[in-house]
């Protein structure tokens, strides 16, 4: 799985665990749903994400174009 596969799944998982937990827990976990927004939109722009540093350093997971060079 490369990088950005993972933090678009990662990405979704977030945004589905704050609505629930909006809607079951506390109402104010709707910003966990905004800050998870604000992030994605802000990572269309400048391409940097903490979120992606993690999964490569944890993970070990390689880009889509590592991927693709190693073929």
């Amino acid at each position: 799985m490369s990088v950005e596969r993972a933090l678009s799944a990662f990405a979704g998982f977030m945004v589905l665990l704050s609505v629930a937990l909006t809607v079951w827990v506390h109402p104010n976990f709707i910003w966990l749903t905004v800050f998870v927004g604000a992030n994605l939109f802000q990572q269309s722009f400048t391409g940097f994400c903490p979120a992606s540093i993690a999964m490569r350093e944890v993970f070990g997971l390689k880009t889509e174009r590592e991927l693709a060079q190693k073929s």
